[in-house]
């Protein structure tokens, strides 16, 4: 048995009611070059049915699964098979398209073995299928989405609580990529979450991410809250007494932070060079712009985390689950953003 150079990435199979298990096997046989570099944290006979669905007519596409026991046996599985973790138990395929209990319990699960592997690194990296919040709810767990998830997972295996390790979502299209304040709440509680403390926390996580990319000073550009970034306190004072003196706070150590501009024009001014990254005040603000380029682009990776974790900029697509018609693209871009921040042949 030969022994990895370095850990592979692992990618978690998402909600087994959804499009998660027929887009992963559909990324491996668009791109066998996966093979070699990324584990599937999920359940085998859901990503049985997946293949069979995704390819009714040709055998799978050629494409098998090879169960493995640990992320560090990738090596071991046989050439041109998808190398699978059994991660969690499921008594047979849920059904498609359906929220309940046990297809989020299944998917929690998979994302635990994933947030684990990479935390004990045994992964180099945490890819994540889509998960529907509905089901994660009916099954008990305590967290809204993936990166609370995630969060939650990273700060106690650091003994420290959740708000001691904050995170923050970047969602990237073409030519835009776009960090978020507040993540999944309420409009009414994410005004409230616009504070000076949170918008200079989400501009210096932004930076310290850009300079671990090699880009050493991230031109940020930071969004008003309302519209016409208030008009000098026309249209609300946020920008005067909360935005601005975040981002003069953030100038004054050195980080290259401009605003708030007007957030009806600022993503454009991105798209087309004057920025780096938009720093925008919450979830539909910023994922908007980046999704109306287009979700088979798009691709959310989670800052702040002490691994590296993408996924794609999309739901679980009930209405497509089971047809074998859902795209890979999305996921694709995720493992490849993955792979490209962390090296990609573990040969």
């Amino acid at each position: 048995m030969s022994t990895p150079a370095t850990p592979p990435v692992i990618l978690s199979m998402g909600d087994p009611a959804g499009i998660g298990p027929e887009i992963v096997v559909k990324a491996f046989r668009e791109r066998p070059d996966l093979l070699r570099d990324v584990v599937v944290a999920g359940d085998v006979p859901t990503l049985q049915r997946a293949l069979r669905i995704t390819a009714p007519d040709t055998n799978a596409g050629g494409l098998m699964l090879a169960q493995i026991e640990a992320p560090a046996d990738l090596t071991m599985a046989p050439p041109g098979c998808m190398a699978v973790v059994q991660a969690c138990a499921l008594d047979e395929p849920v059904r498609w398209g359906h929220i309940g209990a046990q297809a989020g319990r299944a998917a929690a699960d998979c994302i635990r073995f994933a947030a684990n592997a990479a935390l004990h690194h045994q992964a180099r990296a945490v890819v994540t299928a889509p998960i529907h919040k509905e089901s994660l709810a009916a099954a008990g767990v305590p967290h809204p989405g993936h990166t609370e998830m995630l969060q939650a997972l990273a700060a106690g295996h650091a003994g420290l609580s959740a708000s001691a390790m904050p995170v923050r979502m970047m969602l990237s299209g073409p030519g835009l990529h776009t960090v978020l304040v507040s993540i999944h709440m309420s409009l009414r509680q994410a005004l409230d979450a616009v504070t000076t403390a949170q918008v200079l926390q989400t501009i210096e996580i932004t930076h310290a991410h850009f300079q671990r990319q090699g880009v050493s000073s991230a031109r940020i550009a930071v969004a008003g809250l309302n519209p016409h970034a208030g008009e000098g306190g026309l249209f609300g004072r946020e920008e005067i007494e909360v935005i601005a003196p975040a981002v003069a706070q953030a100038r004054e150590v050195g980080i290259d932070a401009t605003g708030p501009h007007a957030p009806d024009t600022v993503f454009m001014r991105a798209r087309r060079g004057d920025f780096d990254v938009v720093v925008a005040m919450y979830h539909d603000q910023g994922l908007i712009p980046v999704k109306l380029l287009g979700l088979e682009h798009g691709v959310n990776t989670t800052l702040g985390l002490p691994f590296v974790r993408t996924s794609p900029d999309h739901g679980t697509a009930f209405d497509l689950a089971g047809t074998g018609r859902a795209s890979a693209a999305s996921l694709l871009a995720a493992l490849d953003a993955a792979l490209e921040t962390t090296g990609r042949t573990i040969s």
